[in-house]
């Protein structure tokens, strides 16, 4: 499933060729998880503004003569790719069997990919109106946000007596660690997955979230992670999983203390830990 990460890396491929630029069709393909609701035909005429990202959503602001109107709050799902295809005006590529959104614009036409669809382009009045503030009023914190201090992070893990895992999953104490970059941080960390939350001391804690930070930050600068269908809006596959200390790397010696790597299910999502350098 795309990440954080992965999400990242995809806005800032889009970001800049589609600022400013102007709409000039739209086009639906088969069902995804929700409907746009709105007509295709609506968006044409609009121009796009700055794109953002909350979690894993990417907002597309929608201006009319300058006025703000509307915009598409769009998620990847689990195996969603945006690609920015650089057509001249008036061109329109053929869309695969499994092209379920074109935004064609005189800048080059957004097409979401994505197999299994799960994954949702959305219109909204504004990012802070229905549906898109529902979609993500429940999101946890940026894991780069200044507010997000140790001491607040400490305060949410210990309101919660879930294993760390799958809280850090859950996106409610912080969002954008996904499977492996949550393996990974509790391991550089030296967290057990299946410590409880609120049995994290303090310090302990300042190390994940220092974990959590250095992993997701080197996954930006190495273009996420593709495990399978992920790549960004040029077509280029993420390379951090080649990196991992511990994610699918059941049995082979642990980079640390060359003890093997194991792995075990939690919540139906494989866990992988070092079980010397990983203390409960």
């Amino acid at each position: 499933m795309p990440e954080l990460p992965e999400v990242e890396v995809t806005r800032r491929g889009i970001a800049v060729p589609l600022h400013g630029a102007h709409v000039l069709s739209a086009r639906l393909g088969k069902p995804l998880r929700w409907p746009l609701g709105c007509e295709p035909q609506s968006l044409v005429g609009r121009r796009v503004g700055h794109v953002t990202r909350r979690g894993k959503y990417l907002w597309l602001p929608l201006f009319v003569d300058g006025v703000a109107a509307g915009g598409l709050l769009l998620h990847l799902g689990m195996s969603g790719s945006l690609a920015m295809l650089p057509l001249p005006a008036g061109a329109i590529a053929e869309p695969g069997p499994h092209d379920h959104f074109d935004l064609q614009t005189d800048r080059g036409t957004l097409r979401l990919n994505d197999p299994r669809r799960f994954g949702a382009v959305v219109w909204s009045p504004a990012i802070d109106e229905a549906p898109a503030a529902t979609l993500l009023q429940r999101l946890g914190p940026e894991p780069f946000d200044p507010a997000l201090t140790p001491a607040v992070f400490h305060a949410a893990l210990q309101r919660r007596r879930t294993p760390i895992k799958a809280l850090l999953l859950s996106g409610d104490a912080v969002v954008g660690a996904g499977n492996i970059y949550a393996c990974e941080a509790l391991f550089q960390a030296g967290i057990h997955p299946a410590l409880r939350a609120d049995r994290i001391s303090r310090p302990r804690a300042e190390k994940l979230l220092a974990g959590l930070r250095s992993t997701l930050g080197r996954a930006l600068e190495v273009g996420g992670s593709t495990l399978r269908d992920f790549t960004d809006a040029h077509g280029v596959s993420g390379a951090y999983q080649a990196e991992a200390g511990v994610y699918g790397r059941a049995g082979l010696p642990c980079v640390r203390c060359s003890l093997p790597v194991r792995r075990v299910v939690q919540a139906q999502r494989s866990t992988f830990f070092c079980p010397a350098c990983q203390r409960r």
